[in-house]
């Protein structure tokens, strides 16, 4: 029996790799001589760069970086295997997760750091960078990122103006005369899974703005300020990123890095698939198990196990969804491609006792699953 493991990350608890090794354990326990398949999948957020090490080979990078508060850190990233190609989560340098919530300010956080993964990549040799940029703390438009790599964004006076959302209403000029040569010369893919557009009702500042720290009267600055970054990037860099989708992706980090890196963005989802060869080892597998932390009826809005049992349905294959908690809608799925699903918990447990057992329990659903299968299969 070929059996594909596909699973994204369960957020807080597991990364996508450890979901894959634990219900790899209980299926071990039914049929010990299966032919297993781990492809773990992450999006572009958390999980991100395990994932394309796991699938493609490669080693894990460290550097010191600045925080999105401008403190050191280490941060990793990612070299393939071909040595000239990097995986960056946006996160590991300028992520949320990295601020305790009093610390949260989109007015001066910022993406240098990130940048400073970029430039660190380049150095190393790479000429490709895939970038997944989930989970972010800033709205600076990816200013930050470009002035790790040479731009300089100058005021009415010719200085160059403060990191962080907050300053972006002082920016007359941006001089691209000094950016990192390399950078016209490498290939940029943005892994970005919304369509939010840099401004507006939709746009980086109104809707994630808040859980990044910002009052009603932040978004409203924060937002007129990157609509002027926009027409300064039209002005000074002839390209138009006011209404490009997923432009507000990652506080607008989307739009800078198509302007100053000259991305493309893409579903993170879709980069997975043609990096790791997932749809292929979907049409060779006989069962494709799947998963997250939760599913429920927005899993169909894009999240990686929809786009798992797309694949699994395209090609006829049955798909498992195996989840920590089934939410509100989750019968829905069940005409997205989904065979059966399953919630972990086998008892009454806190949310802390089910993440603590999280191994146990995946290992053990992944088991029962397959007892059942074994009732039509028992070779």
């Amino acid at each position: 029996m070929k059996i594909l493991l596909a699973p994204d990350s369960f957020k807080d608890c597991l990364s996508a790799t450890e979901v894959a090794r634990h219900l790899a354990e209980g299926i071990r326990r039914v049929y010990p001589g299966a032919h297993l398949t781990g492809i773990p999948v992450a999006d572009g957020g958390e999980g991100f760069v395990q994932t394309m090490l796991s699938a493609l080979g490669g080693e894990a990078v460290t550097c010191r970086v600045f925080d999105p508060l401008g403190r050191e850190i280490d941060a990793t990233y990612g070299i393939l295997a071909d040595q000239r190609t990097a995986v960056i989560e946006m996160a590991a340098a300028s992520g949320i997760e990295l601020l305790k919530p009093n610390e949260r300010n989109p007015l001066v956080t910022n993406t240098f750091g990130t940048g400073q993964l970029m430039r660190d990549a380049l150095e190393h040799g790479c000429r490709k960078l895939i970038i997944g940029i989930g989970g972010s703390a800033t709205n600076d438009g990816g200013t930050g990122m470009a002035k790790a790599l040479g731009y300089r964004f100058l005021d009415s006076k010719n200085r160059e103006i403060h990191l962080g959302g907050g300053s972006l209403n002082g920016l007359i000029r941006i001089d691209d005369s000094s950016t990192f040569p390399i950078l016209k010369e490498t290939e940029v893919l943005t892994a970005c899974d919304v369509s939010n557009p840099l401004t507006g009702t939709q746009g980086a500042s109104a809707v994630y703005g808040p859980q990044k720290g910002a009052t009603p009267e932040m978004v409203k600055r924060l937002d007129q300020n990157l609509a002027h970054l926009s027409h300064i990037i039209l002005k000074d860099l002839k390209i138009d990123v006011l209404k490009l989708a997923g432009g507000g992706a990652a506080g607008g980090l989307g739009a800078g890095l198509v302007a100053f890196a000259g991305a493309s963005l893409q579903a993170g989802f879709d980069i997975v698939k043609a990096q790791t060869g997932l749809e292929l080892a979907v049409q060779q597998a006989d069962i494709v198990l799947t998963g997250e932390g939760k599913m429920d009826h927005q899993t169909k809005q894009g999240k990686t196990p929809w786009g798992v049992a797309q694949l699994a349905l395209k090609h006829g294959k049955p798909c498992i969804g195996v989840a920590g908690f089934l939410g509100e809608g989750y019968r829905e799925l069940y005409q997205e491609g989904f065979t059966s699903l399953f919630a972990l918990p086998n008892g009454p447990l806190s949310l802390e006792e089910s993440l603590a057992q999280a191994p146990q329990l995946l290992a053990d659903t992944a088991e029962q699953i397959f007892r059942i299968i074994q009732l039509s299969k028992p070779e």
